[in-house]
């Protein structure tokens, strides 16, 4: 008996490199006896419908596109009361979450994953009503992935996001937080945050600290407090980016749940897309959630 496939994918991801790989990736899918049901998005929240409102039948969901798609096609498979299998056929200017489960760049080779490589089980945080595969973040530079237009990152790649980024250095925003988790309290004043379950963040290998799992039932939580004065930047980028160099303005701890209070709204990102404005956000991590394909050296 074939199987069926829902391959739900982004045409203008990355260079928009889908269109001259489309065939050849299909077409792997069809030799290992899948019936393919493609599905091209059109604007943001299309994959999130072709998810949720999927008829019944599949046994697997495939996504092409960057990291964004990819959490379109998570959201709408945690709205599922049936979670299906999902495989990742990267196509972004990142990728930072493939590059955390060693998928290959390659699309082909990893289209090849989908059809030969093993499930993993892996963790998904909880959002408020709303999920997130690797990253919510809040503060600076946070805004830079989805008012980056498209056609930007595709010419510029990741150089795209860090032009847009230096744009933000001198508008540096804080905000003061009540900060809940396990058995600690936190009560000041923050330029940046972020809630990970990934290797590396917007391109940034080792940026989210050490020891990380992708199922663990842990968050890592990164904290910058406001800089006393503006050059103070310079080493909390540092720190950042070589965790050799340490700086008190950065607080890393892990979390399997954290809530992040403010007295005004504050704007999020979830894996690099709006997230909403909020006064109040719980995170959780929902432990081993949704079983992805990976190849067969992440279960080593």
């Amino acid at each position: 008996m074939g199987k069926n496939m829902l391959f739900v994918y982004n045409p203008r991801a990355g260079k928009a490199q889908i269109r001259s790989n489309l065939l050849d990736i299909i077409d792997i899918f069809v030799k290992a006896d899948y019936e393919v049901t493609a599905y091209p998005t059109q604007k943001p929240g299309d994959a999130i419908k072709a998810v949720k409102n999927r008829r019944e039948g599949y046994d697997i969901v495939v996504c092409s596109g960057g990291d964004g798609t990819l959490d379109e096609v998570v959201r709408g498979m945690m709205r599922c009361e049936e979670k299906l299998p999902i495989g990742y056929v990267p196509a972004g200017s990142t990728n930072d979450f493939a590059n955390s489960l060693k998928i290959p760049r390659s699309m082909i080779k990893a289209a090849d994953v989908v059809v030969n490589g093993k499930l993993f089980k892996c963790d998904v945080g909880a959002f408020n009503d709303d999920s997130f595969i690797y990253v919510a973040a809040f503060g600076i530079f946070t805004d830079v992935a989805y008012e980056t237009k498209q056609d930007l990152k595709n010419v510029l790649g990741h150089t795209a996001y860090l032009l847009e980024g230096m744009k933000r250095l001198s508008s540096i925003k804080s905000y003061h937080m009540k900060i809940t988790c396990d058995d600690m309290e936190l009560d000041e004043e923050y330029i940046y945050g972020m809630i990970t379950n990934s290797n590396s963040v917007a391109g940034f290998k080792g940026i989210t600290g050490k020891d990380v799992e992708l199922n663990d039932g842990m968050f890592e939580v990164t904290l910058i407090r406001k800089p006393a004065i503006l050059k103070d930047m310079n080493d909390i980028m540092a720190a950042l980016t070589d965790k050799r160099i340490e700086s008190d303005a950065i607080k890393v701890f892990k979390a399997s749940k954290i809530i992040i209070e403010s007295e005004q709204e504050v704007a999020w990102t979830l894996d690099g897309e709006y997230g909403g404005s909020h006064n109040k956000v719980v995170v959780e991590n929902k432990k081993e959630a949704l079983e992805i394909k990976v190849p067969f050296e992440i279960l080593k």
